[in-house]
């Protein structure tokens, strides 16, 4: 009788929840398991999964109660039926920059786990400090502001890191945290990541870095492919860059690596088989890129809430409005990234503004207006392209942190003609010109930041993505869609990307996939993309580049930044 062929899973902890996703060789979803912090963990008074001290501005989470969860999700796995001997393979993402601090009984305690007993029971005593500083923490301004400026300023940390400092980069909270709890951190042994945490409990012993994941932190540098050496001076304080080296380990070059087999204690407790290798897992924003195989060029868009744009590609060309990661499985390649901040709930106030004119407030579809509109209106408002200045602004319920700016509202017209620009209401039928303005003022911000980064298709054709993908509750708008591809391009179309919530399950499962049963030298995009159904997941939703408005709105491209930089200025001078 054959065997039963191989399964391996892909974990997600997030902020509010850990999921477990279960797949097949062919990549095939077979089981899924969610554990929800606020309604299924006990004993930890969090709400959206954190704690709060807001007098510091402190977010932080339990580390126990990620303990408590992965029992869970594993054992409602069990009650699902899943057989844990045939699963292969593990990985797995984590919320990005969170840290974890593990005390000198650590590995003895994670060595020797009783299966009779769960994690939560076992573990109390391994953490040197009970919590992990969240992504929404921002109590560390002082200490961005010293990385700022250690190596000259935000455009040479930038280069050497792939980011200016943020308040959630694991370097700035570590230098807090060794300031505020100096004892604490003399007796804090190992530092983890959140991903590297989560592959540890499964090694049953302290994990390495992942290579992608390691660059959100401020501390590696990603041209030399070590740490930073300076930034280790400023970070480590008065116990010395070569104890913090300890506490944070090495970091593996081949983010399919095989970091050991599953530790007896889930052989023991669950039924893996000896022989299920742990990989290393990764940030949730690198296993987000995985969850396709996103060919170079690829560009995946976000739109959600807010907006975020990955893209993979080979060009390293950091910006302190922008992150830049290696790659999670592809030496050579990059991840790109943008996050705003303004991004559905902007769109949303425009276009309830303009169900309000046309009387129609209580739409069964809510958008009709706004796409009939948006659609209507010529590309940059212009009439006739070659005489009528363009019409562009900046839309921001929220403040932004790119460009960084309070929150507002500036409009301006653009003659491309001779490059002025006028900040003006004239002209402007509002809210019906904003339906366009809106959505083009948030694209054309993300073909600024990401030209340079992208190749041309074809002799004769202008650099631009192969594909775009859209994700997140925005990508169901055909209207959004539509001028996505006339500014972003997308030499392959734009398509709509349906993968739910699962997307950082997924990635890491699949990076679980690629790492065991890759042929020698095969990428994770050749392995993958042979397997991947694309019509179980995307469709074709618009034309992307188009000869003539894909020019035209580079040209448009130029004004906006003209206009971003005036209005920067005109903020600096109102506040100096």
């Amino acid at each position: 009788m054959l065997s039963q062929p191989p399964l391996y899973i892909g974990f997600d902890l997030s902020t509010q929840q850990l999921k477990g996703i279960v797949v097949n060789s062919e990549l095939k979803v077979v089981y899924v398991s969610k554990f929800d912090f606020d309604a299924d963990s006990h004993g930890f008074g969090i709400k959206k999964g954190v704690l709060t001290h807001e007098a510091e501005h402190e977010v932080f989470a339990p580390v126990a109660m990620w303990l408590q969860a992965l029992d869970a999700v594993l054992a409602d796995l069990r009650r699902q039926g899943l057989d844990f001997g045939r699963v292969r393979g593990i990985s797995g993402a984590g919320q990005q920059h969170g840290s974890v601090y593990w005390g000198k009984d650590a590995e003895r305690l994670l060595g020797g786990l009783d299966a009779g007993r769960t994690l939560e029971e076992q573990l109390d005593g391994a953490f040197s400090h009970p919590y992990s500083p969240n992504w929404q923490d921002a109590s560390t301004q002082r200490e961005c502001d010293e990385f700022d400026a250690f190596l000259g300023g935000t455009e040479e940390l930038a280069l050497a890191t792939g980011s200016k400092a943020h308040h959630r980069f694991t370097g700035p909270q570590i230098l807090r945290f060794q300031r505020k709890y100096p004892d604490i951190y003399r007796k804090t042994t190992r530092i983890s990541l959140v991903s590297s945490f989560l592959a540890s409990l499964f090694l049953g012993h302290i994990a390495p870095f992942d290579i992608s994941d390691v660059c959100g932190m401020n501390l590696w540098n990603i041209k030399k492919g070590a740490y930073d050496e300076e930034l280790l001076k400023l970070c480590a304080g008065s116990s010395g860059v070569e104890d913090l080296k300890h506490k944070l380990g090495e970091v593996p070059e081949d983010g399919g690596f095989h970091l050991g087999k599953v530790d007896p204690y889930y052989v023991q407790r669950y039924g893996f088989s000896p022989d299920c290798t742990v990989i290393p897992a990764t940030g949730d924003n690198p296993a987000t890129i995985l969850a396709l195989p996103l060919r170079p060029s690829d560009a995946m868009v976000s739109l959600g809430t807010s907006t975020t744009f990955l893209m993979s590609t080979p060009s390293y060309k950091p910006d302190p409005a922008t992150h830049f990661f290696n790659h999670p499985t592809t030496p050579g390649l990059y991840m790109f990234m943008l996050c705003y901040k303004n991004g559905g709930l902007a769109r949303e106030l425009v276009r309830d503004a303009i169900n309000e004119k046309f009387g129609d407030n209580d739409l069964p579809q809510p958008w009709t207006n706004f796409d009939k509109v948006a659609l209507q209106t010529a590309p940059m408002g212009q009439r006739t392209e070659s005489s009528d200045p363009m019409k562009m602004g900046l839309f921001f319920p929220r403040p932004e942190i790119v460009p960084n700016l309070r929150s507002g509202q500036w409009r301006f017209n653009y003659n491309p003609a001779d490059g002025s620009l006028h900040e003006t209401n004239d002209g402007w039928d509002k809210p019906l010109d904003e339906a366009r303005a809106i959505v083009e003022s948030q694209l054309l911000s993300l073909r600024l930041r990401s030209r340079g980064l992208t190749q041309s298709p074809a002799q004769g054709i202008p650099a631009q993505p192969r594909r775009v993908y859209l994700v997140g509750g925005g990508s169901k708008n055909k209207a959004i869609a539509k001028i996505a591809g006339e500014i972003l391009g997308g030499s392959d179309g734009v398509y709509k990307l349906e993968i739910g919530d699962n997307a950082c399950a997924l990635g890491a499962a699949y990076k679980a996939v690629w790492a065991i049963e890759r042929s020698e030298g095969q990428t994770f995009e050749d392995l993958i993309g042979q397997r991947w159904r694309e019509e179980d997941f995307i469709e074709k939703i618009a034309d992307g580049y188009q000869k003539g408005i894909f020019e035209q709105y580079g040209r448009a491209v130029e004004g906006f930044e003209k206009m971003e930089l005036q209005v920067l200025k005109q903020e600096a001078e109102r506040n100096a």
